[in-house]
């Protein structure tokens, strides 16, 4: 049975940005019940609502937080304010879909995390990748065997972002930078792999401004895998991805965390096996899915990407900060 044609969930969204129309215009695309926005201002709301067919528009998040009518929340504001707007949103009843990276840093996770917990809410990080067709086949060839013993991941995600020191993603005040903009994807799919490093080593290049402009780390986990990864705001990268094995390697094409394709190699080069499957709209849709099939089953943790995972990422990038000296106002 198809997810529209179950007892509809009904969303929320907060905050009227790109990313949220994005998410939405899937959500609205494959048959979701968006419900309400919310917004600081009922004019960008009620504009938000008017695109979508939404029928409510409120113009603060407390209405959008006491709308009896919305079962989870979508929260897409800027990365310095995801506590405060899953705090709000918690406290109301409602679950919560966080936009990723899913905090600034690991004690604003733990505190959401806790709370959700408390009362008894789902909340789980919108890395969209996780859950999407192409990543769900891998998981499948790493699970059969095919790679053989994982050794080694790498990936790339650097952008030729904009150079205004106003943008958001050049505004350290709202923690912008490459790392919990970009950084986040190829950290996290380390973390899908292999879990939590043993030992990293990090290294940045930083803006006038103070934000960091370019990011690279190397993990090491304890059975001996190592994890490389490149980030960069201002600087245009492949944006590939590889993970290779004792038996074999996935090749992951442009641009990796997104839909795309990608080919299975055995020892000898060979390809054994190329995925290229059409993905409807964006496929922001995959992680609604998920968290639509957890309410549902009465569940508050993913299997595929649970609450404490998202705590430990943040560890993991509060230890990156602390190694390239970068600190957000307000810490």
């Amino acid at each position: 049975m198809s997810a529209a044609s179950e007892v509809p969930i009904r969303w929320g969204i907060l905050a009227t940005g790109w990313i949220a129309q994005t998410f939405t215009k899937d959500l609205v695309l494959t048959g979701r019940d968006v419900r309400a926005v919310g917004s600081r201002t009922l004019e960008s709301a009620q504009t938000f609502a008017d695109e979508f067919g939404i029928p409510n528009a409120y113009g603060s998040y407390e209405e959008l937080a006491a709308d009896p009518d919305v079962d989870i929340v979508y929260v897409s504001t800027p990365h310095t304010f995801h506590a405060e707007n899953a705090i709000l949103l918690l406290n109301a009843g409602k679950h919560v879909l966080v936009e990723k990276p899913f905090t600034v840093n690991a004690a604003q996770a733990r505190e959401i995390v806790d709370l959700a917990a408390s009362k008894g809410l789902l909340v789980l990080e919108a890395m969209w990748t996780r859950f999407l067709p192409h990543i769900v086949r891998i998981r499948e060839i790493i699970a059969a065997g095919t790679l053989g013993e994982l050794r080694q991941f790498d990936a790339d995600h650097r952008q030729k972002a904009s150079t205004d020191p106003r943008h958001r993603m050049n505004a350290l005040e709202l923690g912008g930078g490459a790392l919990l903009d970009l950084g986040i994807y190829p950290i996290s799919f380390a973390a899908h792999l292999f879990g939590t490093p043993e030992s990293l080593h990090a290294a940045a290049r930083f803006q006038d401004g103070g934000a960091d402009s370019q990011v690279a780390t190397l993990f090491r986990y304890a059975d001996g895998q190592l994890a490389t990864t490149i980030s960069a705001l201002d600087t245009l990268g492949p944006n590939v991805a590889s993970i290779v094995g004792t038996d074999g390697r996935i090749d992951i094409d442009a641009v990796w965390y997104s839909p795309t394709t990608f080919r299975v190699l055995n020892s000898a080069g060979e390809v054994i096996e190329s995925y290229d499957q059409p993905v409807e709209g964006r496929g922001m849709q995959f992680q609604a899915d998920e968290a639509e099939r957890l309410i549902r089953a009465g569940e508050i943790a993913s299997p595929i990407l649970s609450p404490e995972e998202s705590v430990s990422i943040m560890e993991t990038m509060d230890e990156i900060r602390r190694q390239i000296g970068l600190v957000y106002p307000g810490e």
